[in-house]
């Protein structure tokens, strides 16, 4: 007798093989998994989803209806792609002219999202916990904690860890925690309770 996997794969999606799939994940209608492509447990993929090849998508992540991760494109933990949401794999695409080797990687943090219909143009970063309007165009690496909006994409303040936007005390309203600039990265970091 042969064990049921411990995920869930609409009876219209397909799963190229080789691939791994976490405990929990659920892919529904309409989806295609492409090979030697990993994802993580307790995932959700809507309607219509294109993922591969050679992606990677971490646990927890949600990726709503019409969305396409190419090569390159690399989701860590907790990350949420809204609807329609759009990532390029190259900066000057031509039908005619082959440009398959210069695929630009486009990691996105933990805990990040990305709002209905924007657009991440390939190259760039998403830090983790960055928070993209829906319809921006990210034209740029983009800070962790930043709120970015526009077309092009700027950053019009902060977020929290759990979505909430800073104000000048930079104190998240929903958990108490504070926030402090990071010279590091250009973003935020919790600096503590």
């Amino acid at each position: 007798m042969t064990e049921a996997p411990a995920y869930f794969v609409h009876e219209s999606a397909y799963v190229d093989q080789p691939s791994t799939i976490g405990a929990g994940t659920k892919i529904w209608h309409f989806s295609h998994i492409l090979g030697n492509t990993h994802i993580g447990a307790n995932c959700t993929l809507g309607q219509n989803v294109v993922v591969g090849p050679d992606v990677r998508v971490g646990d927890n992540c949600k990726i709503q209806n019409n969305v396409s991760l190419y090569k390159g494109v690399e989701l860590a933990d907790g990350v949420f792609c809204g609807p329609s949401c759009v990532f390029t794999n190259v900066l000057t695409p031509r039908a005619e002219v082959e440009r398959k080797d210069e695929f630009g990687a486009t990691p996105v943090g933990r805990g990040a999202t990305i709002g209905a219909n924007a657009t991440v143009v390939c190259g760039h970063s998403i830090g983790e916990y960055a928070m993209i309007a829906a319809g921006a165009v990210v034209t740029k690496d983009v800070p962790p904690h930043a709120l970015v909006a526009g077309v092009p994409a700027r950053r019009v303040g902060w977020v929290s860890r759990s979505g909430e936007r800073l104000t000048a005390n930079m104190r998240c309203p929903r958990t108490g925690e504070y926030y402090e600039e990071d010279t590091v990265t250009g973003g935020l970091k919790v600096k503590g309770i």
